[in-house]
Formats: C-alpha cells, structure tokens, sequence
C-alpha cells in the first residue's frame, strides 16, 4: 500500500478475490487505525508542497500519470475483470475513462483562474477593486466504492492532484487493486512526500477520514445509508457525496423502439447493473409499451452470461454471492405481491441473468430502493406528466432519461423533474467524464466531473486593494 507516497507492506491481511470463481486472486495490505493516522499527518505536513506546486508541475504529474496508465491499460482492464468481475470489454471501457478523466485533469490544473471584480459600484467604494481567486482547501480524505475501482478513483485524485491538495484515500476492500496500481504510477510522478497515500482498510477504521478535523475535505461515494452517516459525524468539514439511485426512463410514442430498447438494455444490464445510474425504472407510454417491452424481453435474453474475461460475456458477476442472493430475493417479494417476471432472474452462484417486471407495487424494494442488479421494471403510463410525476416519487433523484422528439415535452421534463441531470433521448446511465454529475436528495450533495470536483476542493478568496 502506499503511505505518505511510499512503499509499505506491513500485513497482507485483505485478501481480493476473483468474483467469478472466488477464489483468492491477491493478498493486499490491511492499514491499521495508526496507517491511517501517519498518513492523515503527512497530507496536512505536505499542504504547503502541493499548494505552491506550479500550475505547470501539477499538470505534468497528471500527464505523466496518462501515459503509464496507456502503457499498463492491459494489466489495468485484466485485473479490473478480475478484482470487480467485470467483463473484458467494459473493464477496457473503464480503463479508457481513467485515461479520459485524468488527462481532464492535467488539462485543467493549469486554469485555476480568478476574476477582478469591480468594487467601484458606488461612491464610497471609489477607488477600490478586488479579485478573487481559488486556493487549495486543503487534506482531504477520499472514499471510493467498488463498482468503478479506476475511474472514480480518478474523480477524486485527479481534481485533488489539479487545485493542490493531498490526499489520503481508501479503495473499496472488494477492490483495491486497481487504486494499488495507480499508487505505483502515482510515486513516479514527482509528487511532494506525503501528497498520497492509498490505504486498504476496514470501514470502521476509515471512519476517521469523516472524524479528523485536520482534513478539509471528505469526498464519498457509495450508498446513501453510510455517506449520510459520515456526513453526520464529519463536524465542520466540507462533505462531497455522491450516493446512489435508482434512475428512472420515460419513453414516448414518437421515438424509434429499436433504438430506445438497445439503449435501455445496455442501461439496465451493462455491468450487471451495479452502477448508481444503471436504469430501474421503465416507464413507456401506454400505445407502445406492449412493443416495446417485446423487444426488451428479447434483447435480454440473449444478453450473453459468463466469465468476464470471456470477450463474448456482457453479464458477469455481481460482486459478491450475498448480494446476488439479496437481489434474488427482491424479485421473489415483488412476484409474491403479484408482479410478473417477464424474464431472467435466475441465479448462478454471484451470477444472475437479466430480469424485467411489471406490476412492481410501488413500496417494494425494486421499486423503491436501488437495486444494484442486472433487474429493471417496467411500468405503462397514458399522461406524460402523470409520467414525471412518477419519477419524482423517489427518495433518489440522481440522473433521468427521456425518449422523446418533442422540444416542449424535453424542455417540461428539463424543468419538472428532480434530478441531478436529465438526458433526453438516451438512458441516464449515459455520463462523460467532464460533465457536472451527482444528485439530489438521497443520491448526494455534490457535482463531480474534473473541473466541478476541483471547485469543491478549492475554496474562493477575495482581495481588496485601495487606492488613495
């Protein structure tokens, strides 16, 4: 593991397992609550470093980050497919965004730019101007989930590494290889001592990241349930989160069913539906939802279940076989309450193949909480905005989708819904690594994408200069 940007092994106490077979793939260093301790000392102690480091060096670290990381890009996407069980084809997709989201980064590390601000708006301001500029805020603390080891590990460390802040972070204990990998480029990137650290550690003992009153920061990304909970025990510092959902589509009579159940299929199912903007909830108006749902049941059954490393499997495992089993559960409550499996739900061990429904009751957990499976329900609806009503009616409120060619009905859906973004004619698992993504309510507080991140990890500071 890396502390303080060095080297240690202490223990190899976690052991990373392979979620397609489960056996044991590697054993990783477990930081001890003394790890984490030397490490948060050592960011506050490299404030100074990082804060002074030229715009011109910050990109260059970042560049040089880039260039290891298209080097190892096949190392990366194997062992993405083998630590998240995530299939080859998407774990190299994955890789590509790692690589997209840090050059952003290097891209954006040299615009930290202010503004002058005219003072002079009445008279007894005559003769003063200001400007305001953004400065580092600070250490800060980064917890990542196992679902996007790479590139939400890149959301964080990227824009800490652009506006000058170190950083202590803790990967997903599912997961941590990837971010290990990354700590390896990291020390050669000619950071200032203690501008890093990544440490593998028990969730209880991370605990002070949120705690520590010398990190400025805590950026967390995960479930709603444990983010809210840090956010409580944080005290005074500025918490980032961004938290789950359970992504909810409206399809209108005007757009093309072929290519709406492509994109909802790849929606609903690419990476077994872990994601937090993986498509849940389907509403489709009423005179086209017999046909489309007719091309969805079959576009999911010949989705391909497998091995990850297999280039033909777009279904791998969940990440683990508990989960997997909980899903399973879900849709045998929602069957019992008398809604109907159109198909899949079979489960393999971690593995489960592509479930639709309909006639989810609207309090069952597939309706109402996020699901984190390969498992979407579809719903009829003859109002468009009885339909956005619909949407709203979740705790979550993280991205949307609207399948429509009418620019009023876009721009109602732009208005009313209450989300974090709203994609018109796509799935809202759609995301670009430079836009400003996160949500509402339960789904978080914050925006990432690099230069969103960054104005959360700096803070703004105003000068005042008169003249006599």
């Amino acid at each position: 593991m890396w502390l303080a940007g060095e080297p240690v092994t202490p223990n190899l106490e976690l052991e990373v397992r392979d979620k397609h077979d489960d056996r044991v793939a590697a054993r990783v260093p477990l930081a001890s609550p003394g790890d984490l301790e030397r490490a948060i000392a050592a960011a506050v102690e490299a404030r100074r470093p990082m804060r002074e480091l030229p715009a011109y060096a910050r990109r260059d670290a970042l560049a040089h980050v880039v260039r290891r990381a298209e080097e190892r890009r096949d190392e990366l996407a194997r062992g993405l497919a083998i630590e998240a069980g995530k299939p080859l084809v998407h774990a190299e997709g994955e890789v590509g965004r790692l690589i997209d989201t840090l050059r952003i980064a290097s891209e954006e590390a040299t615009r930290l730019g202010g503004e002058t601000l005219p003072l002079d708006i009445t008279p007894r301001a005559a003769g003063y101007r200001g400007r305001v500029e953004r400065f580092p805020i600070g250490a800060c603390g980064f917890v990542t989930p196992f679902n996007f080891p790479l590139n939400l590990v890149a959301h964080k460390v990227g824009p800490a590494i652009a506006a000058g802040c170190p950083f202590v972070l803790k990967p997903a204990s599912a997961t941590p290889l990837g971010a290990l990998v990354l700590g390896e480029i990291l020390a050669e990137a000619g950071l200032p001592r203690g501008a890093f650290s990544i440490l593998p550690s028990r969730r209880e003992d991370a605990e002070v990241l949120a705690r520590d009153p010398r990190l400025a920061l805590l950026s967390f990304t995960g479930s709603s349930e444990v983010g809210w909970r840090l956010r409580d025990v944080a005290g005074k510092k500025r918490v980032s989160l961004e938290l789950g959902g359970n992504a909810a589509v409206v399809v209108e009579p005007d757009w093309d069913l072929d290519d709406a159940a492509q994109r909802l299929t790849f929606g609903a199912f690419y990476q077994s539906g872990q994601s937090c903007i993986s498509v849940q909830r389907v509403f489709a108006h009423e005179s086209v939802f017999d046909a489309l749902t007719e091309r969805l049941v079959a576009r999911a059954r010949a989705l391909v279940v497998g091995a990850p490393l297999d280039r033909r499997t777009f279904l791998g495992p969940l990440v683990s076989e508990r989960e997997a089993e909980r899903v399973e559960r879900w849709i045998a409550s929602a069957v019992a309450r008398g809604a109907q499996l159109l198909c899949g739900g079979v489960r393999s061990g971690a593995t489960l193949s592509a479930a639709w429904l309909r006639g989810v009751p609207d309090d069952e957990p597939l309706s109402r909480e996020e699901v984190f499976g390969p498992v979407a329900i579809l719903e009829p609806y003859r109002d468009f905005s009885a339909a956005l009503d619909r949407v709203n009616s979740s705790r979550f409120g993280l991205q949307a989708g609207v399948f429509t060619r009418d620019l009023y009905r876009a721009e109602q859906a732009f208005r009313e819904l209450e989300v974090g973004g709203v994609v018109i004619g796509d799935v809202p698992s759609f995301r670009v690594d430079n836009m400003p993504y996160g949500g509402v309510r339960d789904s978080g507080n914050a925006r990432e994408g690099v230069r969103y991140a960054i104005e959360e990890m700096t803070e703004r500071r105003l000068m005042v200069v008169r003249t006599p």
